[in-house]
């Protein structure tokens, strides 16, 4: 479904100068929610720019794209380039969007690199990321993108899991100097937060939480999904957990996971991308002081072409893998 907007539409996508704003429970897809919010920041600022690896249909560029042609610049299978334009458009005081599938930007690794040694302003984005993405194959799915973004120096990483989320960290990377990344979803997620919730880079959400919860369950993107089914299956039997969405992997909210470690005693990190540097690292060296355990479930097999739930629970990292971890540790 479209976004709620007030402004008639007029061709393929909704035009307007407001943000848009997304229903609860409404299903939309991350990336959407990203192509619409740059279409609507780019009408009142005009500093904005957007770059694409020729997968705007994919990443929902192309919504900026049909509203500003004169700010959308078409690069083309080249993510080298890409950066490096994006790196010019920088220094010339222009606000670059470079969107791809998230896969590809391994080969721009270099490039993006030097943008990071430079404090270049950029923000990277990378759809179609993890497991989640289904039938496209293992050679599609990017499960080592946020351990690349992660270790470039002054990076920030955003994972948001809705599109009233993906909506206001896009307005947040847009006012952020420095280099952003963004990891969007390719499948439709049910929209969870409302549109008048507060987004800030370096915070998280907790959103199921009591003093009898026996872990914690931190999920990102499309995992955060996953941990609120296994909350209501395991809330059937008796047992609590707390869930909270940790958006911004980096920089991490060092207060609010301090706090659950020491209320519930340990933590379970469930992500759709490789254990190594992934989301369960980050958590880990943030409470690397704590001593409580931090458990991760990530992808640890090649994966191979299926559906998106099919994979998640072939990678074990789905709703019914999350029950057997908390059960298997906590009785």
């Amino acid at each position: 479904m479209p976004p709620k907007i007030n402004e008639e539409k007029k061709d393929n996508f909704p035009h307007s100068s407001h943000v848009a704003q997304y229903n609860l429970r409404e299903p939309v897809a991350t990336r959407k929610a990203y192509g619409q919010a740059l279409a609507d920041i780019g009408s009142s600022n005009t500093s904005l720019v957007v770059l694409d690896g020729e997968t705007s249909n994919s990443t929902y560029s192309e919504i900026f794209a049909q509203k500003f042609p004169d700010r959308y610049f078409e690069m083309f299978i080249a993510e080298q380039n890409m950066s490096g334009t994006a790196l010019g458009f920088a220094a010339r005081g222009k606000i670059p969007f470079a969107s791809t599938f998230a896969a590809f930007w391994t080969r721009a690794h270099d490039q993006i690199r030097m943008a990071s040694i430079a404090h270049a302003n950029i923000k990277f984005v990378g759809s179609h990321a993890g497991v989640s993405i289904g039938e496209d194959g293992a050679s599609q799915m990017a499960v080592e993108d946020i351990s690349m973004f992660r270790s470039l120096i002054d990076s920030t990483v955003l994972y948001p899991s809705d599109a009233n989320s993906t909506q206001k960290l896009v307005e947040q990377m847009t006012n952020h100097k420095g280099l952003v990344y963004l990891r969007t979803t390719r499948m439709e997620t049910p929209v969870i937060y409302s549109s008048d919730e507060v987004f800030k880079i370096g915070g998280s959400k907790t959103l199921k939480s009591s003093m009898e919860d026996k872990a914690t369950v931190i999920g990102a993107g499309i995992t955060l999904h996953e941990a609120l089914k296994a909350y209501e299956e395991l809330k059937k039997e008796g047992i609590s957990i707390r869930i909270i969405d940790l958006y911004s992997v980096k920089p991490i909210d060092s207060t609010t996971l301090e706090k659950a470690a020491q209320e519930t005693g340990l933590i379970i990190v469930v992500e759709d991308h490789r254990p190594e540097g992934g989301i369960a690292d980050a958590v880990r060296a943030c409470l690397f002081d704590s001593k409580i355990p931090v458990y991760g479930l990530s992808v640890n097999k090649l994966p191979r072409s299926g559906s998106p739930s099919e994979l998640l629970a072939y990678e074990e990292i789905d709703k019914d893998a999350i029950v057997k971890k908390v059960k298997e540790i906590c009785f």
